[in-house]
């Protein structure tokens, strides 16, 4: 019976990045996946690097709400939520009462080619690589990489 249910699971995985794959032969759905998926991404690495940075000041959440002159649920939201969508002004608040603030940084050479070049045409070569790449940003498995 485990065998099945294990079976079973696999089987709906597998179609499951099979009819990504083909979904992300439409240009539009291309561009909207990737452009979510590289932006939870973005926003959950930010935002854990600011609740490590807090925890490592030492600072409570509530303190950390007075210093940026919010309500304390704004930042327990922002720190404990799921899925939060801080505004870039929050994030930029928050990591100056912690000593940091937010930069840019380029993508390294494959991540430009399988982020940025599907973003721009609107197409990729393999749509299943593309969609494990991106689910693995989403999902924190990978770790944005600078450009060398």
């Amino acid at each position: 019976m485990c065998y099945t249910i294990s079976m079973s699971t696999t089987v709906k995985s597998s179609q499951f990045w099979k009819d990504l794959a083909e979904d992300l032969k439409d240009p539009e759905f291309l561009r909207e996946y990737v452009r979510e998926s590289v932006r939870i991404a973005t926003i959950d690495q930010l935002v854990n690097a600011l609740d490590d940075a807090r925890e490592a000041a030492g600072l409570s959440k509530a303190e950390l709400a007075r210093a940026i002159s919010a309500e304390p649920a704004v930042v327990r939201r922002l720190f404990s939520a799921g899925h939060v969508n801080p505004t870039l002004g929050t994030l930029a608040e928050v990591a100056a009462a912690l000593g940091m603030r937010i930069t840019l940084e380029p993508l390294n050479k494959t991540d430009r080619e399988k982020v940025t070049e599907p973003l721009l045409e609107g197409r990729t070569p393999n749509t299943r690589a593309l969609a494990k790449h991106v689910t693995a940003m989403r999902e924190g498995k990978q770790e944005p990489a600078l450009s060398k």
